[in-house]
């Protein structure tokens, strides 16, 4: 298994909350899966994706730009664009069952070019602060498809993880609090 990408601080306290807080103002509709057409499936994902206003998104692709060659050299890959940053709001009780990013499917091309996926946390779990704002919505990386050879990456505000596209991973299930991330994918 490849070791995961994490940068500590790759947003500060303060871009985390403003970008908190244009969530808080974006346009909200549940998160979609991946399959043969993307669709809301309740029993595999349970988020919110928002939609956020355009100058934190400006902020948020200008450090996953500036970050690339850092990832891409990580990985010993050539990386030389992104999809696009989704802003993901999981809520008490949501969660992502395992699965992996990196798909051949008719409802969205571009998911067969990924090569890395990208997350940032922007909130802490209690796991890791105890001043966090959520319990529980591990990220749980899987080597191999095999339970035994996993590493969970336990939310710290403004850290950003990156790992395979095609690695098997889940989002535990949120036990209390609002776990709110960004995800992006590099080609």
């Amino acid at each position: 298994m490849s070791l995961p990408f994490l940068a500590d601080g790759f947003l500060g306290d303060d871009e985390c909350l403003a970008c908190v807080w244009a969530m808080d103002a974006g346009v909200r509709e549940e998160s979609e899966v991946l399959g043969s057409e993307t669709e809301a499936r309740f029993d595999i994902r349970r988020a919110e994706t928002i939609e956020v206003e355009r100058a934190v998104l400006a902020l948020v692709e200008e450090r996953l730009d500036r970050y690339r060659d850092r990832v891409a050299r990580h990985f010993g890959l050539s990386l030389t664009a992104r999809e696009g940053p989704g802003f993901v709001r999981y809520l008490e009780g949501g969660f992502y069952r395992p699965h992996v990013d990196r798909a051949d499917t008719p409802a969205w091309p571009d998911a067969a070019r990924r090569q890395v996926a990208a997350v940032v946390f922007l909130g802490s779990s209690t796991a890791a602060d105890e001043a966090g704002c959520f319990e529980g919505g591990t990220l749980r990386l899987y080597a191999d498809d095999a339970a035994s050879a996993l590493v969970d990456v336990v939310p710290r505000r403004g850290t950003l993880v990156a790992f395979p596209a095609t690695m098997l991973h889940e989002v535990t299930v949120v036990q209390r609090g609002v776990r709110d991330a960004i995800v992006d994918w590099y080609y």
